[in-house]
């Protein structure tokens, strides 16, 4: 250590610090120029990473309202170009929609049908443009910048065509943007001061402007116009307020339209500024910690041992990050430091093949369990579905027999009105027990169908149908509670068949405690965003030990040649792949509570299952309540 001490070792110290400030000093003067010029590039690079973030936020917003056309186009009072019923309907939309300055619906040869704003005076065939053109391509289409007849403000409008009933254009729907208010699209994106964002059409007119909208839309930006596709993505110019700015541009396909970001030039000489002022700062503690380096270089040697020691304790506490590579004053400590690290490397190798063996073990479960729930959503009862096919086809001609030979003797004239009444009686019969057949003959097909807007009060009719007869032998009393009348999108078939699980479980489980009284409770009512059903009993319930099996594939509780044990799997697959949840716990009499929820709609129910189409008349503004009745004690 002697090597370190007298005034020679100082006077080179000093020297090098000086030689140190004179190259800092040249050197600051080189990467202030190209700081400068870096950071120009960069906020041009941004202006156009922020032109496509925000193309990418108004292309999200424009595919949100082809949504909402889509949903509108589809509307029953759409169709028919109810124009009371669409007015409303219209409006609700305005109400939600801000930057929605108006919906329109007119005919195919432009009459208008339909407006969320009240017109000031009657408009003839000639007051929605683009009309005709929508009509003959049957295709969606945007317009040009134009003043609204009925807003009488500066819009674009989006316009879809209407498809009727027979398939062809029955109208043509119109939302108008208002422009003044679009740029609300871009709050999000944080930006410097006095930077802009722009949307221009493809004659160069300023259709959206984060500032002094009003005083700029319909500008034209430059005296020869240029195609969107044909502007550079990046670029500098001073806009039409006189500021100077990095302009980023990314093209909107829908217009086409150019969107445009311009942050100001100044914004470069603030940054560099800030930055000459802490690379100085930088550079000043830099060299004076270098001199106070040098001046204790005699700890060095001790300072190396005490962060190996360091090292090597946070590798025996698990910590494997790689340790840093600092300078050693002598081969040997250099030559114990790189054997260290490569210990270290080696363990994090070895830890990150673990590591992903763990992971690839994980995925190989996952995909098991995807195919095991596969195949159990597969497991259809087949059995039972020939037996139930074949009972069906052999009562049907009986039942036909029946009814034409009821027929035949309601006809006679000499009959009495008590022979009537029981001919009657034998023809309701008859066509509830056809009914019922078909119900069983639908419940075993093994194709269920496409999902469709059901109602659940459907599902619990006809659960009730198929199971009141079994229930009243075992003198089981079933209540419904129903307190929603929103659908779900889902099979009808496959929500029918968990219902059922679920009222069959509950009746085995009454069954099998040996109560008197049975009792069942269906209810059904709305939980937030989703519908909820519930099946209660007052059996035996379930023990906390076979709680976390029951959806398991082949569990069962029931003695051999009583159950499969795929009953709750096979349902809580069908309510898995639709969204929902489906679950148990134990209720106030003591037994059990099986349930699920599904995303609950407002879109009115399709006759998915058989069943008549609801009443139009039934139908407004986008919901459709289905007044089916149901015994409340069965």
């Amino acid at each position: 250590m002697s090597i370190l001490s007298g005034q020679p070792i100082r006077r080179q110290i000093l020297a090098a610090t000086g030689v140190l400030l004179l190259l800092f000093l040249v050197v600051s003067a080189w990467a202030s120029r190209q700081t400068t010029n870096e950071r120009a590039r960069d906020v041009r690079g941004q202006a156009a990473t922020i032109a496509s973030t925000a193309a990418a936020l108004l292309n999200q917003y424009l595919s949100g309202l082809d949504s909402i056309a889509k949903v509108l186009a589809h509307h029953p009072d759409v169709v028919a170009l109810d124009a009371a019923r669409c007015d409303r309907l219209f409006a609700l939309v305005l109400h939600d929609q801000p930057l929605i300055l108006n919906v329109v619906l007119t005919d195919p040869h432009g009459v208008l049908k339909g407006s969320g704003l009240a017109a000031s005076a009657p408009l003839g065939p000639t007051a929605i443009a683009y009309v005709e053109k929508v009509v003959a391509t049957g295709k969606p289409m945007v317009s040009e910048l134009m003043i609204g007849r009925i807003s009488r403000k500066p819009m674009i409008a989006l316009l879809y065509p209407v498809a009727g009933v027979d398939g062809t254009v029955a109208g043509v729907l119109g939302l108008s943007l208002d422009l003044a208010r679009l740029q609300g699209v871009f709050t999000s994106i944080s930006l410097p001061d006095e930077s802009v964002i722009t949307l221009t059409d493809s004659a160069s007119r300023v259709l959206v402007r984060s500032r002094d909208a009003e005083r700029f839309i319909g500008t034209a930006m430059s005296a020869a116009p240029e195609q969107p596709r044909d502007v550079a993505r990046s670029a500098t110019q001073v806009g039409p307020d006189g500021i100077e700015r990095f302009y980023g541009n990314a093209v909107i396909d829908r217009g086409p339209w150019l969107l445009s970001v311009g942050i100001p030039s100044s914004v470069v000489a603030s940054s560099i500024a800030s930055l000459r002022r802490r690379n100085l700062i930088i550079a000043t503690i830099g060299i004076v910690g270098a001199l106070a380096a040098a001046l204790w270089f005699s700890a060095i040697l001790g300072r190396g041992l005490n962060r190996l020691r360091a090292g090597v304790q946070r590798i025996a506490d698990g910590d494997l990050s790689p340790p840093a590579r600092n300078t050693v004053p002598n081969r040997e400590l250099g030559q114990l430091q790189d054997a260290f690290i490569t210990m270290a490397a080696n363990l994090r190798e070895t830890r990150a093949a673990l590591d992903r063996q763990v992971e690839q073990e994980r995925k190989m479960r996952e995909a098991l369990q995807s195919l095991q729930r596969q195949v159990v959503r597969q497991e259809r009862l087949a059995a039972v579905g020939v037996l139930v096919s074949g009972v069906a086809h052999e009562l049907n001609n009986p039942l036909q027999a029946i009814l034409g030979t009821a027929e035949l003797l309601e006809r006679q004239e000499d009959l009495s009105s008590a022979a009537r009444d029981e001919i009657t009686f034998v023809k309701t019969q008859s066509g509830r027990a056809r009914e019922i057949i078909r119900n069983l003959s639908r419940f075993s097909s093994q194709q269920s169908g496409p999902p469709s807007f059901i109602d659940l009060r459907d599902v619990i009719t006809e659960v009730i149908q198929l199971r009141r007869r079994d229930l009243d032998t075992s003198s089981i009393a079933l209540d419904v509670e129903i307190a929603s009348a929103r659908t779900v999108y889902a099979n009808f078939t496959e929500i029918e068949q968990v219902a059922l699980n679920f009222v069959i479980n509950a009746q085995q489980a009454i069954e099998s405690s040996g109560r008197p009284n049975g009792r069942i409770l269906i209810r059904l009512w709305d939980s937030g965003k989703r519908v909820r059903l519930e099946v209660l009993d007052n059996g035996a319930g379930v023990s906390a030990d076979d709680e976390p099996k029951l959806f398991q594939p082949f569990f069962t509780t029931k003695p051999v040649g009583k159950g499969t044990g795929l009953g709750l799997s096979v349902s809580y697959g069908i309510i898995d792949s639709y969204g929902g949840s489906i679950g148990y716990h134990e209720n106030q009499w003591g037994g059990a509570t099986f349930f699920f929820e599904l995303p609950g709609t407002d879109m009115p129910a399709t006759p998915a299952h058989g069943g008549a189409p609801a009443d139009p008349q039934d139908t407004h503004d986008g919901e459709a309540l289905l007044h089916r009745p149901i015994s409340p004690r069965v």
